[in-house]
């Protein structure tokens, strides 16, 4: 995907420099705004970064047909010349920054990963509402629909739509390869984010294209106004975000640190836990949440007057397991985190239903978790009697397979086989 971006900016500044530039003034206005969205990026859940300006930007210039009146004659190729000089020069200021000491030194924005796959989307969804948009319209074909109509606002609406479509489906593919996500589940991810910024981004796009056509240059900054207070009102949810995951670490690290549990269970399990869950299929606000949960699940241990060998609660009774867990939850419950979290958690210990593990009233984040927790437990066992960790690793897998569908979902217990059971240690 970033080689076909990359060739195909290629041939678009190629066929820029022999052809020349349409409309310089217009075309120096859009890149300037997308490299402004750069300069101004945010961080939206699941560590996605966006620049909502930026690509309301590319999109508008994807979309824009009159400016003023006036018809415009800047085609597919421009828009992703123009597209890509706005991406390199939003850079620029990254590299101008002098490095603070103390501070890790800043990479370069292409060696950032994040970086290209957001430069590659930008620039194959931006050409891709242009391949739908400009032939039409440099062809006469739009002229049969009034601009101040609404047959042109639907035809915006529908190219619109097909390039966030588009931009979607990428996003999925990028996050599949880099997260491990099922793509299924990454698209989900992707559909869902469509409901809030993105359809932002994609308004916006939208409505410049069209105020340009009567306002003309002046609808830049005009209608990017309202998203830049949204992306200001994002960073603030984003800071709350960062509060509670700051409270998730504490509650983790009180266990351990009372001596309730080993150094590094917590992690352990959630690393576990989110390899399963990808294994699975969730998607990644459930990542999310199964991290939440499985960093607090032995949260409820602080109940006890004596600390269990180990902080090994698989190893206790079902009775026993059931109460730490339902206590654990009443104290997540206080604490801010979403609902979701606690009700996981409070469902732990809760038998596992049916001959065969399927689909039940325990949510699948909690069976997932039971079987993280059990796993290290039995390993941290199996190190303790001497064992080495492959020996250890089989040996905890066989354990838990004895219990498949009857203690130990049937489903995650294979998932666990799958992935190998591979854990941040």
């Amino acid at each position: 995907m970033h080689a076909a971006a990359a060739a195909l900016l290629v041939l678009a500044l190629g066929a820029v420099a022999v052809r020349g530039v349409a409309e310089p003034r217009v075309a120096l206005a859009f890149s300037g705004l997308i490299a402004l969205g750069e300069c101004v990026r945010i961080t939206l859940p699941g560590d996605r970064e966006q620049a909502p300006i930026g690509a309301a930007g590319a999109l508008a210039y994807a979309l824009l047909g009159p400016l003023r009146g006036v018809p415009t004659a800047h085609g597919t190729l421009q828009v992703v010349a123009v597209t890509g000089m706005g991406l390199l020069l939003g850079w620029l200021p990254g590299l101008a920054l002098p490095h603070r000491p103390g501070r890790p030194h800043r990479r370069p924005p292409w060696a950032d990963p994040a970086r290209r796959d957001s430069a590659a989307r930008r620039l194959l969804a931006g050409g891709f509402a242009a391949a739908v948009f400009q032939p039409l319209y440099n062809g006469g074909l739009v002229d049969r629909f009034s601009p101040e109509g609404p047959a042109y606002g639907a035809f915006l609406t529908a190219v619109a739509a097909l390039a966030a479509l588009c931009d979607a489906t990428l996003a999925a593919l990028l996050r599949a390869s880099a997260k491990g996500l099922r793509f299924p589940a990454g698209l989900e991810d992707e559909l869902r984010s469509l409901f809030g910024i993105g359809s932002a981004i994609v308004a916006t796009g939208m409505l410049v294209s069209l105020a340009a056509g009567e306002v003309g240059l002046w609808a830049l900054p005009l209608f990017c106004t309202p998203l830049l207070l949204a992306q200001i009102s994002f960073r603030r949810a984003a800071a709350v975000r960062a509060t509670t995951g700051q409270t998730i670490a504490s509650l983790a690290r009180a266990t351990e640190v009372a001596g309730y549990t080993p150094h590094g269970h917590a992690r352990r399990v959630a690393d576990t836990a989110c390899a399963l869950g990808r294994e699975l299929g969730l998607g990644t606000r459930e990542l999310a949440l199964l991290e939440y949960a499985a960093l607090m699940h032995d949260v409820g241990q602080l109940s006890l007057v004596e600390p269990v060998p180990d902080g090994a609660t698989a190893l206790l009774s079902c009775a026993e397991q059931q109460r730490i867990a339902r206590l654990g939850s009443e104290v997540i419950s206080r604490t801010g985190v979403p609902r979701q979290v606690a009700e996981q958690v409070a469902r732990l210990a809760d038998p596992c239903p049916g001959p065969a593990g399927g689909e039940g009233p325990v949510p699948l984040a909690a069976r997932i978790i039971r079987v993280a927790n059990a796993h290290d437990d039995l390993l941290t066992a199996a190190r303790g009697r001497g064992l080495g960790e492959a020996v250890g690793r089989l040996e905890a897998l066989e354990v838990l397979r004895l219990g498949r569908g009857r203690v130990y979902d049937a489903r995650v217990v294979d998932a666990l086989a799958r992935v190998g059971g591979q854990a941040r240690g």
